[in-house]
């Protein structure tokens, strides 16, 4: 599933090629992808492209489209549909193809962004994020997944940050003592911020609109890495499940 980097990936490869583009026709070839009524759409500017968490959000004259990539969405500049294109988005100058193989993402016409969703991971101080941490007393793995707490960070980069900042993946957000939260903090943004320069990860059928593969997936260090030595140590990286996800951490330097 596409997360934080490659989103931001994406929306940094659609900016200069949408932004200031006219949409003359936002067409479906599959409802399931269909919120709302997205048709609004039509005829509007596109003022801006950014990114909301996961989501690439377009930000029209008036309102905005929201895209969901769920598990296999892409967005893809000026190419011809293809068996899982599901929407295509004709502009006054090219065209955006809307892909989802596994039909889990979605389009959706609004007037405002979801205010359900919790801080950006590379906007939100320390001071807030350690706050935050300490209300928490479930495990940290499933609390950075919860989109509610930091929107934008999914199984490949709460398992590396986790790696990173030394914590074990069961760990009790609220005991973490402030070098560990200071630690985790630091290790998110950097994990993030690594992975945007390097084009996000491509796992399995990431590209970005320009269908170009990221490479950061090259540089996991216990992410799907199951029985290979810790970078550090030399241990056995392990897999266990934590909240329903495969989960991959270093015993040795992340002790419970």
């Amino acid at each position: 599933m596409p997360e934080l980097p490659e989103a931001e990936t994406i929306v940094r490869t659609l900016a200069p090629h949408l932004e200031g583009r006219r949409i003359l026709e936002l067409r479906f070839f599959s409802d399931c992808v269909r919120r709302g009524d997205p048709q609004g759409a039509n005829g509007q500017r596109i003022l801006k492209v950014t990114r909301y968490g996961k989501m690439v959000v377009l930000m029209l004259t008036e309102g905005m489209l929201l895209i969901r990539l769920g598990m296999t969405g892409r967005l893809l500049l000026n190419s011809v549909p293809g068996q899982h294109t599901r929407a295509m988005l004709y502009l006054d100058e090219g065209s955006l193809r809307f892909d989802d193989a596994r039909k889990f993402g979605s389009i959706e016409w609004v007037q405002q962004l979801p205010d359900y969703l919790g801080a950006d991971p590379l906007a939100i101080t320390f001071k807030d994020f350690a706050a935050r941490l300490r209300l928490r007393r479930g495990a940290v793995k499933p609390l950075l997944l919860n989109q509610k707490f930091l929107r934008g960070i999914g199984n490949i980069y709460a398992d590396e940050s986790l790696f990173r900042a030394g914590v074990h993946p069961r760990a009790k957000a609220s005991s973490l003592n402030q070098a560990r939260v200071r630690r985790l903090f630091e290790a998110i943004r950097q994990v993030l911020s690594e992975a945007i320069a390097a084009g996000g990860s491509t796992i399995s059928d990431y590209v970005d609109a320009m269908e170009r593969a990221g490479s950061f997936q090259y540089k996991h260090l216990v992410y799907r890495r199951t029985g290979a030595p810790c970078v550090h140590c030399g241990s056995p990286i392990r897999r266990i499940v934590v909240a329903q996800r495969g989960t991959h951490y270093c015993p040795r330097c992340q002790k419970l």
